[in-house]
């Protein structure tokens, strides 16, 4: 007879591991269909707000844009493009008769114009010996290009000393030499002449100066 009651009790508990073993598929299945849902949210979110940066720009300020150099923020604008309300800036690149439309979430393309103290160290810089490289031309005339647009006042300078050859004869430049010379000057002029507030003459002669070309200043006079 004792035989039989022990048989009884395996039976049973049997069957509750069986009714534990099937709650649980349940469970799992619940907190998976939550987790997609939390993802989605923020998505949506997203794409509604444009998001901006900290450096605020105002009306009538200059800035550099890297590919054309420096120019003033004439207006600040709200346009519609969907659901998303933009703001703005009108830029106007004087020396390149071009007005720029930059959206205000992506302003890391611009920067504020150069400090007097990186104005006097770009006359210093222009003041020291070009450096001369031995490699081919194209391969240099790509590294200057890349320089200018860089829109970084430093390197900028460091072109206009590089390719400065202390004289205004077209044989002793090639014509490639001669224009991205020309380029990263005048780049570098109309950021002085924003920073200082002087005349675009006064600004020739201070850089002429700098880089040995007092002669040729005085010459064009």
């Amino acid at each position: 007879m004792p035989k039989k009651k022990k048989s009884k009790k395996v039976k049973k508990i049997k069957k509750v591991k069986l009714r534990s073993k099937v709650k649980l598929p349940s469970k799992i299945t619940e907190k998976k269909s939550a987790i997609p849902g939390t993802d989605e949210k923020p998505e949506i979110k997203k794409i509604k707000k444009q998001p901006t940066e900290k450096r605020i720009y105002n009306l009538k300020d200059f800035v550099v844009y890297p590919k054309h150099g420096v120019g003033k923020i004439t207006a600040i604008e709200k346009a519609k493009i969907g659901e998303i309300d933009i703001q703005f800036y009108k830029i106007l690149v004087e020396k390149e008769k071009l007005t720029l439309t930059v959206p205000i979430n992506q302003q890391s393309k611009l920067r504020p114009i150069a400090s007097i103290n990186q104005i006097n160290k770009c006359i210093s810089i222009l003041k020291t010996k070009p450096k001369i490289k031995r490699t081919m031309w194209s391969r240099r005339a790509q590294e200057y290009d890349q320089k200018i647009n860089s829109g970084k006042i430093y390197e900028l300078a460091e072109v206009v000393k590089d390719l400065n050859k202390n004289t205004d004869i077209i044989a002793d430049q090639s014509y490639s030499e001669r224009q991205l010379f020309e380029k990263a000057y005048e780049r570098l002029k109309s950021e002085f002449e924003a920073v200082l507030k002087i005349s675009s003459d006064d600004v020739q002669k201070k850089m002429d100066k700098a880089l040995g070309r007092t002669n040729i200043s005085e010459s064009a006079e």
